[in-house]
């Protein structure tokens, strides 16, 4: 793999140290700061810097990254553009990793520490919404976790969109949708703006996979995902993963989180995760037909290497 030309070289003060990861649009790179410290900069690809809507977007994101202030969403530092024509983003460093990746190796996950998980993105998320701002792109990858002190932080507001925004200033044409198709809620999929629902229904859909180490729809092909999403409902969570099964409650919580009628959703997030967290605490969250050996089972399910 090629040495990326920027990792040592100085952006607005802030020394690139190592790259750390990549998207679509930003590479985000490890970074030190003589103010600052430790820091994450994200740098626009130089594809995009002549793209009016992308440079937008990017600008953007650190605007509602300020309106977010919340101990569970990481702090936008600065934006701006070095002398030398990068587009940049300096964001406060989180431990950890990605969810994702901590996702693809360990889940399902014990349900005490999906709970904890999801009660924290939830009250980053409605702390988005409070400041009139729907995340549209919640997904595990855009959140860092803490395995040692199960601390969640939640990053990237790049296609969020303010929920008072009008019809000039939207930056996604009708018809089209923004988001990672595994999580977005089946309204947005008209390129409509989205409630604060569709973010209910994207962190339902993470709370499934830390629950089943599976997502609730089953599709093999972006087109066929695009259809089930309109046309079918969601895969009950008690029939996701063989020989794993959670109480009714739970199934029952998870699955109105994920109902594709944003009316028929929580009337909030928090009131998503409170539900939900109730009922993993609760004795009786693993259920089965074979109660004598079902739970020894779960503890070899949920334990580590």
């Amino acid at each position: 793999m090629a040495r990326d030309p920027l990792v040592g070289t100085t952006v607005a003060g802030y020394l690139l140290l190592d790259r750390v990861g990549e998207g679509g649009t930003a590479t985000v790179y490890k970074a030190e700061h003589p103010e600052h410290g430790s820091v994450a900069v994200k740098v626009l690809r130089e594809r995009l810097r002549q793209d009016r809507t992308a440079v937008t977007r990017f600008v953007r994101e650190a605007t509602f990254g300020t309106r977010v202030i919340h101990p569970k969403v990481v702090r936008t530092i600065e934006t701006g553009q070095s002398p030398e024509g990068l587009h940049y983003l300096a964001i406060e460093w989180a431990p950890g990793e990605i969810l994702e990746g901590y996702a693809k190796r360990n889940a399902p996950l014990p349900p005490d520490e999906v709970a904890t998980i999801i009660q924290q993105i939830a009250e980053a998320v409605n702390a988005a919404h409070e400041a009139g701002i729907v995340h549209r792109d919640l997904k595990p990858e855009n959140l860092m976790y803490d395995p040692e002190t199960r601390s969640v932080k939640l990053l990237d507001f790049g296609i969020a969109t303010a929920t008072d925004v009008s019809q000039d200033e939207r930056l996604t044409r009708a018809g089209f949708f923004v988001g990672t198709l595994m999580y977005v809620a089946p309204e947005a999929l008209s390129g409509e703006v989205v409630t604060p629902a569709a973010d209910q229904y994207s962190l339902a859909t993470i709370a499934y996979l830390l629950l089943a180490g599976a997502l609730p729809y089953t599709a093999r092909t972006p087109r066929e995902m695009f259809t089930q999403l309109l046309s079918q409902p969601p895969l009950p969570l008690n029939k996701a993963k063989p020989g794993l099964v959670y109480s009714p409650a739970v199934e029952q919580v998870i699955m109105k989180g994920l109902d594709r009628t944003p009316k028929s959703r929580y009337s909030d997030v928090l009131s998503f995760s409170g539900a939900l967290q109730q009922c993993l605490l609760a004795p009786d969250v693993l259920a089965g037909p074979d109660e004598g050996g079902f739970f020894g089972k779960m503890k070899g399910l949920f334990r580590r290497d």
